[in-house]
């Protein structure tokens, strides 16, 4: 039930609005909590409505509202607002209906008693165990507004990461699809033109404008099966990329391709340094650590890297003998600063050094790589465009000699 109503508090401070209660009984408890003293209230009757709550099982929290979300809360806990009266305040501010529900569902468990680290597991795709992990260590050390701004700093260098390379990546992606758009135009269109002339006057077609001919009746006479098709190999590959076996093999090429590589090393060196160097300065042991940051790195050649760097770290081993053990993969500089923080004790300051480095060289490289991609796409657009054009005057060329 949707109910009206106005409120007073103690103070004199009065509020009008609106509110959803089981009963009359149940707002007065709702609003009591809030500090306000129920005077007076109506039922409101709700008009018909198509409900689309289940569209926000598929609704996303964007990174800056987590951010916006950490920064806040750590202000308002320093100021020495309590975390439910914080958490309160935040889910009236946010205007993503996600995030709002998932909020006072945090609220209410700590309010039954729980701790915001364990509130928040219920959420695994929202908060990720990095973030529980420095919330978690942030509580236990009685330091949760700075593990707080720890989170917002991590997010926030890791969102700027992500979107230096998607820019990187989005200009030659646009252009491929456009040049596919066109091609496939040009072949409903205008190669049934041609085809038209070239049966009219009984060229003889060299096997490249066969080819193109096959493709263009194929697409024009069988349009419906042409798009089943693709959309049947589309499913293919985006099932064989979500498969282990298919990610590893990704994985591995990527870090093999000429342009690509040395931007995928620098962005996983600046990822591995960054999230480390948050969970030591939150005061999480290393062990838990580094299984937290094999869950943030999404290449499994880094990942096993970790996993090797636990199991020596478990043995009495140091991280950075098994960070140099790896130059192709991490640059020596990781293993390095590591081990200089390992004998002064300042691990997270070593790492964030080495964060903010090969950060500065993931921005410098995603300038360069759209540099170079330019002259790339050209060359790839022009023998595409050649192959056509030759192919089509090929035969006109071959009807001239004849006359």
């Amino acid at each position: 039930m949707i109910y009206s109503y106005k409120a007073k508090k103690l103070t004199g401070e009065e509020t009008t609005g609106e509110r959803e209660a089981k009963d009359r009984f149940d707002l007065a408890r709702l609003l009591k909590e809030e500090g306000f003293i129920l005077i007076s209230f109506g039922e409101k009757r709700e008009r018909f409505k198509i409900n689309f709550s289940f569209l926000d099982f598929f609704a996303k929290v964007p990174v800056s509202e987590k951010m916006m979300f950490s920064r806040n809360l750590a202000v308002m806990i320093g100021a020495g607002v309590s975390l439910h009266k914080s958490l309160k305040t935040l889910t009236k501010q946010t205007g993503n209906k996600k995030f709002k529900k998932i909020l006072e569902s945090v609220s209410d468990k700590i309010k039954k008693g729980d701790s915001f680290s364990d509130a928040l597991k219920g959420y695994p795709g929202v908060f990720s165990s990095l973030f529980v992990a420095m919330v978690n260590a942030g509580e236990k050390t009685g330091k949760l507004e700075g593990s707080l701004d720890l989170i917002a700093e991590q997010l926030k260098r890791d969102y700027d990461l992500k979107r230096k390379i998607r820019g990187a990546l989005m200009y030659p992606a646009i252009i491929v699809l456009a040049m596919a758009g066109i091609g496939v135009l040009m072949m409903i269109y205008v190669v049934p033109t041609l085809i038209a002339t070239f049966e009219d006057l009984g060229v003889d077609l060299p096997a490249t404008t066969k080819f193109i001919v096959f493709v263009s009746n194929f697409l024009v006479n069988n349009w419906l099966l042409a798009l089943l098709i693709a959309v049947f190999f589309s499913a293919i590959f985006w099932y064989a990329f979500k498969t282990p076996a298919s990610k590893k093999i990704i994985d591995y090429g990527i870090l093999h391709m000429p342009l690509i590589s040395p931007l995928v090393k620098k962005t996983n060196t600046a990822r591995t340094a960054r999230t480390l160097g948050s969970l030591f300065e939150s005061g999480v042991n290393i062990l838990e650590s580094l299984d937290i940051c094999r869950d943030v790195l999404q290449n499994h050649l880094y990942k096993d890297i970790l996993r090797e760097t636990r199991s020596a770290v478990e043995k009495g081993d140091t991280a950075s003998k098994i960070f140099l053990a790896h130059p192709k993969l991490y640059p020596p500089l990781l293993g390095e600063m590591a081990a200089v923080g390992e004998e002064t004790g300042k691990m997270s300051e070593m790492f964030f050094r080495v964060a903010e480095f090969y950060e500065e060289e993931v921005s410098a490289a995603t300038k360069d790589l759209s540099t170079v991609i330019e002259p790339v796409l050209m060359i790839i657009i022009g023998t595409v465009v050649g192959f056509f054009a030759v192919s089509m005057i090929q035969p006109m060329y071959s009807m001239m000699g004849g006359l």
